[in-house]
C-alpha cells in the first residue's frame, strides 16, 4: 500500500514539515542540524547566507520558503565586544530576531529562539525563574533581552529557550580551552565566585526538537523556558572536573595547581553575572522531560573529542 503524502501530512502535522534554521555553523546550529533532520526538510543559513546585521534580508528569506518552524540559533555572542560595539549587537539580537517574529507570524510558522541568563542581574543564589524581574549587566544581556521582548510583543508562535554556560564537542569552548592549558601549563587560576551549569548543545537540540514537535501538537505549550543542565558548579569546578576526567582518559596533565580566584582577578569590559543558575521544572513539568546532570554531558564531550 502506498501512503498518499498529503492524507499523511494531514493526519500528522509534524512530519514532513519544513524548517529554516538561522546560525547552522555555531556549537547549537551544528547539532540542531542532526537533531531536526527527523522532522523533515531543513534549510540551513549560515553568517555568509544570512546577514544579522540586515534584518530586512531575513524576512524576505523565510517569505521565499514559508516554513512552518523557524529556528534561530544565530546570536551575537562577544560578551566583551559588544560594549563598544552596540549597533552590531542590537542588530543581530534584537532587531533580527523582531524581523523573524513579524515574518512567523505573516506565514504562520513556530519561531524558536534562544536566549541566555544575562537579562538578570546576576545577584544572589537562588536559581532564576522564568517570572523574575530582569535588570542585565551589560549590553550583550540587554540586547538579548530585547530580542526576547520583541518577539512576545509580535504575538508570533514562539518557544523562547533561556540557556547557559553551553559547550559542545565541535567548535572552541571553555572545557577545551582548560584542557589544553593544562597540557601547557604548570598551574592555572580559575574563577571561583561565578555559579551554573555547563549545558550541552547536543541536549539542547535533541530538547528542542522534542518542544517542537509537542507545541505543533498543542499550542498552549508555546511560551518562555529555562533549559539547562541540572546542578550547580563554579567555573573552578567546572576546570578542576574536566582535568580529572581527562586524566582518566589518558590526557597528560601537566598542570598540578588549580588556583580559585575571584572576578576582580580578571578585569573585562563587560560585566558577568554571579549567580548564572536557572530554575528548569517549568521546562520539564511541560515537555515531560528531565534536565541530565552537568557532569554527564561534560563526561560525554571529552570522550568524544578523545576519539578524535
Amino acid at each position: 500500500m502506498v501512503l498518499n503524502r498529503q492524507w499523511w501530512a494531514k493526519a500528522h502535522p509534524t512530519a514532513f514539515m519544513k524548517i529554516v534554521l538561522f546560525g547552522k555553523n555555531g556549537q547549537l546550529g551544528w547539532e540542531l542540524q542532526r537533531s531536526l533532520a527527523c522532522l523533515g526538510e531543513v534549510i540551513a543559513f549560515g553568517h555568509n547566507e544570512a546577514d544579522f546585521t540586515q534584518p530586512e534580508s531575513l524576512a524576505a528569506l523565510v517569505a521565499r520558503h514559508q516554513p512552518q518552524v523557524i529556528v534561530n540559533a544565530a546570536a551575537y555572542t562577544a560578551v566583551d565586544k559588544a560594549e563598544s560595539d552596540h549597533a552590531n549587537a542590537q542588530l543581530v539580537n534584537a532587531a533580527s530576531p523582531a524581523a523573524l517574529a513579524q515574518a512567523a507570524k505573516a506565514c504562520g510558522a513556530l519561531l524558536v529562539h534562544y536566549s541566555t541568563e544575562y537579562v538578570f542581574d546576576g545577584s544572589g543564589s537562588n536559581a532564576w525563574l522564568e517570572t523574575d524581574p530582569t535588570a542585565p549587566l551589560n549590553v550583550y544581556g540587554a540586547s538579548k533581552l530585547a530580542g526576547e521582548q520583541a518577539i512576545i510583543a509580535s504575538a508570533c508562535k514562539h518557544l523562547i529557550f533561556r540557556t547557559s554556560w553551553v559547550y559542545a564537542a565541535r567548535g572552541g569552548n571553555f572545557a577545551k580551552t582548560m584542557l589544553r592549558l593544562a597540557q601547557e601549563r604548570d598551574s592555572l587560576s580559575v574563577i571561583d565566585d561565578q555559579f551554573g551549569a555547563p549545558t550541552g548543545a547536543d541536549w539542547l537540540a535533541d530538547m528542542s526538537t522534542h518542544a517542537i514537535v509537542q507545541t505543533l501538537k498543542d499550542p498552549s505549550k508555546q511560551g518562555l523556558y529555562h533549559a539547562a543542565a541540572s546542578g550547580e558548579t563554579s567555573w573552578h569546578g567546572y576546570a578542576s572536573a574536566v582535568i580529572e576526567h581527562a586524566k582518566t582518559l589518558g590526557y597528560a596533565i601537566k598542570a598540578s595547581q588549580i588556583n580559585a580566584v575571584p572576578t576582580h582577578a580578571f578585569p573585562t569590559p563587560a560585566q558577568r553575572p554571579t549567580n548564572s543558575r536557572l530554575n528548569c521544572n517549568n521546562l520539564s513539568a511541560v515537555f515531560a522531560l528531565s534536565c541530565p546532570p552537568w557532569q554527564q554531558g561534560v563526561a560525554r564531550m571529552l570522550a568524544e573529542i578523545t576519539q578524535k
